[in-house]
């Protein structure tokens, strides 16, 4: 398991998140932890176009593009 550490933290953002962890009857690193876990679990913007880039991918050519439109107009 990796460990991470976090230097020059504002200290009103540290009493913040200390509140916050006191407030849901956990430690500050399991807070923190949780939290750091629940951020990984979704992904960024990048990476949803990127997914969504690779599903957009086609094997169907202009020539099938085309046909497909001149059969549909009857031609």
């Amino acid at each position: 398991m990796a460990t991470v550490q976090i230097r020059n933290l504002d200290d009103e953002a540290y009493a913040i998140l200390r509140r916050r962890a006191a407030d849901s009857g956990r430690s500050l690193q399991e807070y923190l932890r949780t939290r750091l876990e629940e951020e990984a679990l979704h992904p960024t913007i990048d990476e949803a176009l990127e997914a969504v880039r690779g599903e957009l991918t086609s094997s169907v050519s202009m020539d099938d593009i085309l046909t497909a439109q001149r059969e549909g107009r009857g031609e």
